[in-house]
């Protein structure tokens, strides 16, 4: 097949345009177009009295290599690739050992699922619950409920994936194809089919989670074990070798091949490894607040008298701004028609995420307004400092929140001022269990506060009342990614304890749902070659 790139159409075009679009600049006629499909829709919105659409079509063609001839200097026209997923092994009958996968994220998911296609039958093993206990105990939490700290947004089956927007997009150069691997699997455990095509597909809670159990299911189906309410608590290593896992039930497994797909916030996890002896580096990440808006004003800004178009859908943005005093601040995360949720995974602390059904047809936008901080800069101390400067925020923002898990909070006009805030104006809180208005810099430190109030207007100048003076702001963010990496080498181990595979957000290598199943590909395939030349030599 062949591939045309930049076929761009207006918003509202017919259904003829896109393939009189095609055969125009192919120069053939209809009958040698046998068929097309489209590979991606994305939108050009910067002329809002002009949105355009913006077509990568797959063509098959009765003369594909006249036409390639033809096209050979234009950079539009090129093969359709391959982007079939081939296997890279496959387990003998014989072989006894089994692989382990610590995790059941979107990283844990992808490697124990590609490792049960190719016949490696792994045991899994996740600290939190099944999905949907999972979602009562979160669900249970944000009503006020206990805290579970072994089942929350952070922790238990699906990952923090699951309560979030559902993303399925990033910017990771992925030359193998294997971002398509995950979009294909994830539509054969129920997503929309329409997540292969457009630009930034995304899921939302619900689906999430039936598509969670399916994909678990198969794995089982195939040989694999899944052991819910299981934390390693220790692993063993012998000359640089893992040798067996410590669980919290007091069993021994002995295992010399696990991937580590832990999240970004198994704090106690990674205390563990570095004590163990394994290498940890502390890490950038960025802290900051959720900023909320109404999206009808988003839509609005960024579409125009286009807003409410269904192809277009709630609109999203992103956003950065370079300081004065020399930090960055960005949007992360953002989560159009959706809620700010409490995503605390340790007791007496306070911390918010965004999450978005697939409809994205709550009143609100949010989205993370980050500052980066860096090891060299802000906690140099140890490799585990990072850690320690989220808790302490996360503290800080549940006393000031009134030791209840409420997020203190405050309005966008009281921010830009320096005043504690009152009341609430027209934009209502999303987040449950529910907020305090207060003054946010009694939570951050003072080079946070002063970067997101230069920020906000210059933001303002972008998206039109983004600093709207009764906009919220809801804190604290300090999940954006994982404060430590856990360095590997080229094959995919940890530098100095062979056998253990990093991997996904928490060991530093994924940011997102798609990135995290992409690496989880990645790994599995590495471990499951190593087994197999190991296997040989034995």
């Amino acid at each position: 097949m062949l591939r045309l790139n930049e076929v761009k159409l207006p918003l509202n075009h017919n259904e003829e345009a896109l393939p009189a679009a095609i055969l125009q600049k192919l120069g053939i006629a209809k009958e040698d177009m046998l068929s097309f499909e489209v590979f991606k829709r994305a939108y050009d919105a910067r002329n809002k009295a002009d949105i355009l659409l913006i077509y990568i079509v797959d063509i098959e063609v009765a003369n594909q290599a006249e036409l390639l001839e033809q096209f050979v200097n234009d950079p539009h026209v090129r093969e359709t690739p391959d982007m079939t997923y081939k296997f890279v092994a496959k387990a003998p009958q014989n072989l006894t050992s089994r692989p382990v996968v610590i995790g059941l994220g979107p990283c844990g998911l992808f490697a124990a699922l590609i490792l049960a296609q190719m016949g490696f039958k792994p045991i899994v093993l996740e600290r939190g619950k099944a999905v949907r206990e999972r979602t009562k105990d979160v669900f249970g939490f944000w009503r006020n409920k206990p805290l579970d700290t072994e089942s929350n947004v952070q922790f238990g089956e699906g990952g923090a994936g699951t309560f979030s927007d559902g993303k399925l997009y990033s910017q990771i150069k992925d030359r193998k194809h294997y971002g398509r691997k995950v979009l294909h699997e994830f539509v054969a455990a129920g997503a929309p089919e329409e997540i292969l095509y457009v630009s930034k597909p995304h899921i939302g809670t619900f689906k999430l989670v039936n598509m969670v159990e399916k994909m678990r299911a198969q794995i089982t189906e195939l040989g694999g074990e899944i052991r819910f309410g299981t934390r390693v608590d220790k692993v063993d290593i012998q000359n640089n070798q893992l040798t067996g896992l410590h669980l919290s039930n007091g069993e021994y497994l002995v295992c010399e091949h696990a991937v580590l797909a832990v999240g970004h916030s198994a704090r106690d996890t990674f205390e563990m490894l570095y004590e163990q002896g394994v290498y940890v580096e502390a890490k950038p990440f960025s802290i900051g607040f959720r900023i909320e808006h109404e999206q009808s004003m988003i839509d609005e800004s960024r579409f125009g008298d286009n807003a409410g178009n269904p192809i277009l859908g709630a609109a999203d943005y992103k956003l950065v701004h370079h300081c004065k005093n020399g930090r960055s601040v960005y949007s992360f995360c953002m989560c159009p028609g959706g809620t700010v949720v409490a995503a605390a995974s340790e007791a007496g602390r306070v911390v918010t995420n965004g999450m978005s059904q697939y409809s994205r047809h709550e009143r609100n936008a949010n989205s993370a307004i980050v500052v980066g901080i860096t090891p060299e800069q802000d906690y140099p101390e140890h490799p585990l400092a990072g850690i320690a400067l989220q808790r302490g925020l996360e503290e800080l923002a549940y006393k000031v929140g009134g030791e209840n898990y409420h997020a203190p909070a405050q309005l966008i006009g009281d921010f830009l001022k320096g005043k504690s805030s009152q009341q609430l104006g027209e934009v209502k809180s999303s987040y449950t269990p529910g907020i305090t208005l207060t003054d946010l810099s009694k939570v951050v430190p003072s080079f946070v506060i002063e970067a997101i109030q230069e920020a906000i207007p210059a933001f303002d100048k972008k998206i039109k009342g983004f600093a709207k003076v009764d906009g919220l702001l809801t804190g604290v963010e300090t999940r954006t990614s994982s404060p430590i990496c856990i360095k590997r080498g080229k094959d995919l181990q940890s530098i100095n304890t062979g056998g253990l595979y990093p991997a996904g957000e928490g060991a530093g290598y994924a940011g997102g749902i798609w990135s995290a199943g992409i690496d989880g590909i990645k790994v599995a395939e590495a471990l499951a070659l190593d087994m197999l030349s190991k296997s040989q030599v034995d």
